[in-house]
């Protein structure tokens, strides 16, 4: 089993060198820091807890300062163990994006978007009733039992609460794993809004081969553009100063005799 913590940034799409079309999901990957090692020994169970993003020492209280000192680093924001992990971390190790490959399948853990109080049919995908004048049920949410036992059985699905719920999506494929910019990109789409922490860790399902996809690569960055556009402007300022000037050109006009008024008249 191995890990990362990340923050969701948006979708894109990428294609293959065979023309097929890869939707995928773009996270943000910094260092992650071994905050703490257990082991079954002492705390009964073997995890390794792992630390990101930064958080200002006035911003946090003395046990995480002191609990980041011990492993060498400043307070961060974010902290979540890992079970069962297959390298042997010491405390204030730095995990990078290159702990997974391309091709690699995984399970992506997020809190979904909140949805606040919602009905039936939107938290349930319910049917609603007739909605000409005479009925009066539209959007309730139905039948709550038999007359008997005279109560609301547990697990009935009524309003309430949606969303901002811990939802894992399984068996997603890293696409591509970029460590100078510190981003993985991860194939479909995963839980939570924009910039909401997500957890990558090894698939626990997996049953497929490990086949990397070969995407298309563009080197061009935004250098690369604005020194084009430099150079565009450049030669256009060249082609000015080369294209000769004519001063006091004298333009021929036609002369208009008699004929040629009468004849523009008749038409």
């Amino acid at each position: 089993m191995k890990g990362i913590l990340g923050r969701k940034i948006g979708m894109t799409q990428v294609f293959t060198k065979d023309g097929v079309l890869i939707p995928v999901t773009v996270v943000e990957v910094e260092p992650n820091v071994v905050m703490q090692v257990k082991t079954v020994e002492k705390d009964g169970y073997s995890a390794v807890q792992l630390g990101v993003f930064e958080k200002k020492e006035k911003n946090s209280n003395k046990p995480s300062v002191g609990h980041a000192k011990k492993a060498n680093t400043t307070p961060k924001r974010f902290l979540k163990e890992i079970r069962n992990v297959e390298n042997d971390y010491q405390l204030g190790d730095v995990v990078g994006v290159d702990i997974f490959e391309v091709g690699d399948i995984v399970d992506v853990t997020g809190t979904s978007k909140g949805k606040g109080f919602q009905g039936t049919i939107k938290r349930h995908n319910q049917s609603r009733g007739p909605m000409a004048h005479g009925s009066h049920y539209h959007r309730g949410p139905g039948s709550l039992g038999t007359m008997l036992p005279k109560r609301v059985l547990k697990g009935k699905k009524l309003p309430g609460h949606m969303g901002h719920e811990t939802i894992t999506i399984q068996n997603l494929e890293i696409i591509e794993v970029n460590p100078k910019e510190n981003y993985i990109l991860v194939s479909g789409n995963i839980p939570g809004p924009k910039k909401s922490l997500v957890l990558i860790k090894s698939a626990i399902k997996n049953s497929r081969k490990k086949n990397p996809k070969d995407i298309l690569s563009f080197e061009e960055t935004v250098v690369d553009s604005v020194e084009e556009v430099e150079n565009t402007n450049a030669e256009v300022e060249n082609l000015v100063e080369e294209t000769p000037v004519v001063e006091n050109a004298e333009v021929e006009t036609p002369e208009i005799t008699e004929e040629n008024d009468s004849e523009g008249a008749s038409n």
